[in-house]
């Protein structure tokens, strides 16, 4: 993301008409009347799609097909189920962020001194980084720091040099602006919000899980006590990488905007970060990056009591490439599942699939998907909230576009702590990009707690 020289004029002329203020995205916290006509159409929606829904299952019950006025019908709620669905979204995340500490009554940051001053000289580098005083500011703002991020707070290079990179090095990040990306990263990654997140000080971060417990049994007073079976330990160590964002503006605008910096920095950074992630977290390979939960060994049918641990269980839909044709397949997904894990257990998926979820009835005909009227609820289905995750697969042959289970027992992220930026002003002459990076790893952290749907006949 930047801004090109095209874009410089009218940028300005724009900072001028506003008095020079930046135009942030972020807006005032939603008021109820924004809610309640949110809440209000998506029931309206929902009814409609409801009604469509049960017009499609009876002209195939007597025509044995559907008409494309009702199929287009269908579609053209569901877009609009799905556009409700969002500006919901937008509400929530309004009204999280509104509520964060740290934030004062007109939106403020409460800061120490020695935050406001590490954040401000960073700032003035990312802007004129060859000014000496903006230097040794910023020089000793790091020190501030240092007990949390090691050294002296620069970073420290190889004796191979890099061409295209910077040779003034990099900085680590201001502690509160790392923290805004952080939770703008978990506002748009789906997976953060419902994993295990650890903090962890090195790359080399284990776990150890009890796989089959200890033995158990009884004995009368007075009787001898034989020794029980001990319990196996399995080890899980997430596989890390590097994730960074490469923004990038023109000198021009760094020179003469008077556009908020840090602002851009954060909503950037935040939004290439939890992209990068969330598809890593569902489908990454391990490769210099997380292990996500579909890219472990390969599933099986296989039930908890025999499986290898780090496997998961799939249940196979009854269909070559379609979703099933019954509800039943849910159910055996959910009870494959051990009580303890059904608990606190959800469906992750993509809109796509979430749509023909919607149109699942059970034997009362009644539908097993309800939407959420309530601001900070997700929708549900079969009485579990549903988390919307778009790097999921879409259905096709042997794809795995639905899970389910407690993804909290079940998927470890692990955040290597520290944030660090390099200004680079060398590679494209007349751009300066801004590189951020953070190391960041995942792994399956318990495979019994996750099931999956497999789209196959067996």
């Amino acid at each position: 993301m930047y801004l090109n020289h095209k874009d410089f004029l009218a940028f300005r002329a724009k900072m001028a008409a506003s008095g020079g203020v930046y135009e942030k995205r972020e807006t005032s916290a939603p008021s109820l009347a924004d809610i309640a006509r949110t809440m209000d159409s998506l029931g309206t929606a929902v009814e409609a799609h409801r009604k469509a829904t049960d017009e499609r299952i009876a002209e195939l019950k007597k025509l044995g097909t559907v008409t494309p006025e009702t199929e287009a019908k269908l579609a053209k709620i569901d877009t609009a189920l799905d556009q409700l669905a969002e500006i919901k979204k937008q509400l929530e995340l309004m009204q999280t962020r509104a509520s964060r500490p740290g934030i004062g009554a007109n939106g403020e940051r409460e800061d120490s001194p020695q935050a406001r001053e590490h954040r401000e000289a960073l700032i003035g580098w990312m802007r004129n980084p060859s000014e000496p005083e903006r230097q040794q500011r910023l020089h000793k703002a790091q020190k501030d720091v240092a007990a949390k991020i090691g050294g002296d707070g620069w970073e420290s290079r190889a004796a191979q040099v890099i061409t295209t990179t910077n040779t003034a090095g990099g900085f680590a990040l201001p502690e509160q602006i790392e923290r805004q990306i952080a939770r703008l990263s978990v506002d748009i990654s789906p997976i953060r919000q419902i994993a295990t997140v650890r903090q962890v000080g090195t790359s080399d971060y284990k776990e150890l899980f009890d796989v089959n417990g200890v033995a158990f049994g009884w004995i009368a007073e007075g009787s001898t006590r034989t020794q029980t079976n001990t319990s196996d330990l399995a080890e899980r160590a997430p596989t890390m990488g590097t994730g960074y964002a490469y923004p990038q503006t023109t000198e021009e605008a760094m020179d003469d905007l008077m556009f908020n910096v840090e602002a851009w920095l954060i909503e950037t950074a935040s939004e290439a970060i939890a992209a990068g992630e969330g598809n890593s977290f569902v489908s990454g390979n391990g490769t210099a990056r997380p292990t996500g939960f579909l890219n472990g060994p390969t599933p099986v049918t296989t039930a908890d009591a025999s499986r290898a641990f780090g496997t998961l269980q799939y249940i196979a839909g009854g269909q070559a490439a379609a979703m099933p044709t019954s509800p039943d397949v849910f159910y055996d997904m959910i009870y494959a599942a051990r009580a303890r894990y059904r608990a606190n257990a959800r469906w992750v998926t993509s809109k796509a699939v979430l749509a023909q979820l919607r149109k699942y009835k059970d034997t009362t005909n009644q539908y097993l998907w309800q939407p959420s009227l309530i601001v900070g609820q997700p929708d549900s289905f079969m009485g579990f909230p549903v988390t919307e995750a778009e790097d999921m697969p879409a259905v096709a042959a042997n794809a795995f576009p639905l899970a389910f289970g407690d993804f909290r027992e079940g998927y470890l992220v692990v955040d290597r702590v520290g944030m660090r930026i390099t200004r680079d002003e060398i590679t494209q002459p007349g751009f300066i990009r801004f590189h951020i990076r953070k190391r960041v790893g995942g792994i399956i952290r318990n495979s019994q707690a996750i099931k999956l749907l497999r789209i196959s006949a067996t």
